[in-house]
C-alpha cells in the first residue's frame, strides 16, 4: 500500500519528493453502543484496515487534498486562510476542521500541505471512516511542525472538529479508540472521565466477522442528534430527584427506582437503554476477563435487542444480519455497531463457522434486502503511525 499511494502521490501532485506516508486505523466497537455521550462504558478496539495518507509540507499557507476513494472531484484546493465547513469542500471538510481545532485550541498551523488520502474503510460503513481521518490528520499535523500533544489529545481534538466544525454531535468513542489503540487489545473506556484501560482480546479458535449492510447513512443526516437530544431531557427530568452528572451513573436499579420521572414513554425506552449497555458493557469486560466468551456473546446478543427495541436505530437490514447470525451454529454473539440506521454488524464467530456464516448469512440478506453485504474478518491493530 505504501509504493501505492506514494506512485498517486507523484502522480496528482507532480513528484513525491519529501513527501511522508502515515496510517490511523478505523474502530469497530464490540459492546457499549451510544453510551459515550451518556457518560457510560464503551469496548472498541483498533483495526488493521484504516485510512493512508501521503503528505508534504508546503511553504506557502495552500492546501491540497485528493482522495483516491473518491477520484471524480479530483483535487481540491484550499488555504489555511479559509478554515470554514462548506458543501463544496465535501470530504476535506474533515481535514480541514482539524487545522481549524488546532487553531481554536491555541496552536496555529504554520503552513500549508498536500495531502493524498487513501482509506480501505467500507464509506459510510460505520467503522470510523471519518475519525480515522481526523486523527490521522492531527498526527500527521503533530509529525510535521512538533506540537507538543498526546495521542489522547488528538482523539480530542478529532472530537471538536467533528463537534464544531462539521456539526456532528458524535461523543469521544471513534477518536479515542483510533488514536489510542493497541494491537490484540480493546479499550475498556469510561467515556465519563476518559479513564481507561486495555483488555486483552484473546478470542481463541474464533474471529471477530465484520459485516457491512451497504445502506449507506449520513451521521449528521440520521437520528443520531435527536437520540442524544432525547436522552439528554431524560437526564434533566431525572436530576431533579436524583443527583446525577449522567444517565451512566445509574445501574439497573437506580433506574427503575426514578424512571417513572421521564414524562415521554419513548424518552424513557431511550434512557433504559443507555443505564442497561452501561451494566452490559460492564459485565462484558468482566465475562472476557474470566474467559467466559460464551457469556460476552450473550451480551452481545442483549444489547442488540436493546438497541433494536429501546433505542431503535437498528433498522431492517442490522435487524437481517444479526437475526441470520443468531441461527447459525459457531456464532458467539452478534449486533449491530456504531450509530446505527445502517453500517455494519460486529460479530464473534468459531473459525470452522466463517465460511457458511457468510455464505448463508449473506444469501439470506440479499434474498430480503435485494442487494449484498460484504463481510470482513478483521484483526485488533494498533493506532496511528509513520509507515
Amino acid at each position: 500500500m505504501k509504493e501505492l499511494v506514494l506512485k498517486k502521490f507523484a502522480e496528482v501532485f507532480g513528484d513525491g519528493t519529501g513527501a511522508e506516508v502515515y496510517f490511523a486505523p478505523g474502530r469497530v466497537n464490540l459492546i457499549g453502543e451510544h453510551t459515550d455521550y451518556n457518560g457510560g462504558h464503551v469496548f472498541p478496539c483498533a483495526l488493521t484496515i484504516g485510512t493512508y495518507g501521503v503528505a508534504r509540507k508546503r511553504e506557502d499557507n495552500k492546501l491540497r487534498f485528493y482522495s483516491m476513494n473518491f477520484e471524480q472531484l479530483g483535487v481540491i484546493e484550499s488555504s489555511l486562510e479559509d478554515l470554514v465547513p462548506s458543501g463544496e469542500a465535501d470530504w476535506t471538510n474533515y481535514p480541514k476542521g482539524v487545522m481549524w481545532a488546532f487553531g481554536e485550541k491555541g496552536v496555529k498551523v504554520p503552513f500549508g500541505m498536500d495531502l493524498l488520502l487513501n482509506g480501505n474503510i467500507p464509506n459510510g460503513s460505520g467503522l470510523s471512516s471519518s475519525a480515522s481521518v481526523e486523527v490521522l490528520t492531527g498526527f500527521i499535523l503533530r509529525d510535521f511542525f512538533g506540537f507538543e500533544v498526546a495521542n489522547q489529545d488528538l482523539a480530542l481534538i478529532g472530537q471538536y472538529a467533528e463537534n464544531h466544525f462539521n456539526k456532528v454531535n458524535c461523543g469521544i468513542m471513534d477518536q479515542f479508540a483510533i488514536a489510542m489503540g493497541k494491537k490484540d487489545h480493546a479499550i475498556f473506556l469510561d467515556t465519563a472521565d476518559l479513564s481507561f484501560e486495555y483488555a486483552p482480546i484473546a478470542l481463541k479458535g474464533a474471529k471477530i466477522v465484520i459485516a457491512c449492510s451497504n445502506k449507506k447513512r449520513g451521521l449528521g443526516d440520521s437520528k443520531y442528534n435527536e437520540r442524544r437530544a432525547e436522552c439528554e431531557t431524560s437526564l434533566a427530568e431525572l436530576q431533579q430527584v436524583v443527583k446525577v452528572k449522567a444517565l451512566g451513573d445509574l445501574d439497573e436499579a437506580a433506574f427503575e427506582k426514578f424512571a417513572s420521572i421521564i414524562k415521554s414513554d419513548v424518552r424513557r425506552k431511550r434512557a433504559k437503554h443507555a443505564v442497561y449497555e452501561n451494566q452490559r458493557t460492564i459485565r462484558a469486560v468482566e465475562a472476557l476477563k474470566a474467559n467466559d466468551v460464551a457469556e460476552f456473546g450473550r451480551l452481545m446478543n442483549a444489547s442488540h435487542v436493546s438497541l433494536r427495541d429501546d433505542y431503535e436505530v437498528t433498522g431492517i437490514e442490522l435487524d437481517t444480519l444479526v437475526e441470520e447470525a443468531w441461527k447459525i451454529d459457531g456464532v458467539i454473539g452478534s449486533r449491530m455497531t456504531g450509530a446505527g440506521f445502517g453500517g455494519c454488524t460486529v460479530s464473534i464467530v468459531k473459525d470452522e463457522a466463517i465460511d457458511s456464516f457468510i455464505e448463508k448469512v449473506g444469501a439470506a440478506y440479499k434474498e430480503k434486502i435485494g442487494y449484498g453485504a460484504d463481510f470482513y474478518v478483521v484483526e485488533i491493530g494498533d493506532g496511528p503511525g509513520r509507515l
